[in-house]
């Protein structure tokens, strides 16, 4: 059992530089509130592997893209899972943990997603359209991200790409859940400024469009980030399930808001670390 107030590996590139995000400034904030319940130690993801076994457990957050440190990556994931770590978020995670296989899944099973395949012979599965999408199934932050005609997509779509229609969207809007509950929900009023997030209200309809995909992923435990666009039809569609590091926009909340996530996450960690 961990001791009364037990130690945390924080794994976080405080340096990277993401578009529109400040990093390490949301990981600064979030680990300053988790030390008043937690030993805590920062540390960069190259380094998890060789420090983990320091502590009750890793949480693992601002991390950047695993695509810049995959083989690190997988290295670490393979021994936390063979030497049975805590880490937090849970590496039994089905959709961003793992690639994106599970939109091209999703669609297959009729969910509301953005409509995604992998192969050139389920093209013709897809809506017509004069533009599409056309991505790697192990891509973050939009890197690799192409726009191209559908003259282009037989040649594209070769198994390791997802090819989607381009979405005429009214805005995007995302919903975070720390385990299993609803914490709070942002958008972008305006589409052409992706990062500019305002609080956002959700409809009961809303909320159950998103529990779907917290179900379907049964994580137990962690922090994930249902994304959204609101379709011209009005309906919603996923266009990601982010259940490895999503990152939290705190700065778009109140004081009242991120106090209550805090103490959202405090507990989760609690329980997590308890077993």
């Amino acid at each position: 059992m961990p001791a009364a107030r037990p130690r945390l590996l924080y794994v976080t590139d405080l340096g990277y530089q993401a578009r529109g995000r400040r990093y390490g400034d949301e990981d600064v904030f979030l680990a300053s509130r988790l030390r008043a319940d937690f030993d805590l130690a920062l540390c960069h993801p190259l380094d998890a592997a060789a420090l983990m076994h320091a502590f009750d457990g890793v949480v693992v957050r601002n991390s950047g893209p695993v695509l810049a440190y995959q083989r690190e990556y997988d290295a670490f994931r393979d021994q936390a899972l063979r030497e049975d770590v805590r880490v937090y978020n849970p590496l039994t995670g089905r959709a961003d943990m793992v690639g994106k296989q599970y939109l091209v899944d999703l669609t297959a099973e009729g969910y509301p997603v953005i409509p995604t395949v992998d192969r050139p012979e389920d093209l013709h599965l897809l809506p017509a359209a004069d533009r599409y999408v056309v991505k790697p199934k192990l891509g973050a932050d939009s890197l690799g991200l192409r726009i191209v005609g559908p003259d282009a997509l037989a040649t594209l779509a070769d198994g390791s790409t997802l090819v989607q229609p381009c979405v005429d969207f009214r805005y995007e809007v995302s919903f975070t859940y720390v385990d299993h509950d609803f914490q709070y929900a942002l958008h972008t009023p305006h589409p052409d400024r992706r990062w500019q997030l305002e609080p956002y209200e959700p409809t009961v309809r809303d909320l159950e469009f998103a529990r779907r995909f917290i179900d379907w992923n049964d994580l137990a435990h962690g922090i994930q980030r249902v994304d959204a666009c609101r379709a011209p039809d009005g309906e919603l569609l996923l266009v990601e399930l982010e259940d490895l590091n999503p990152y939290l926009s705190l700065d778009a909340l109140d004081d009242a808001g991120r106090d209550a996530f805090v103490a959202a996450t405090t507990r989760s960690l609690r329980r997590f670390l308890a077993g």
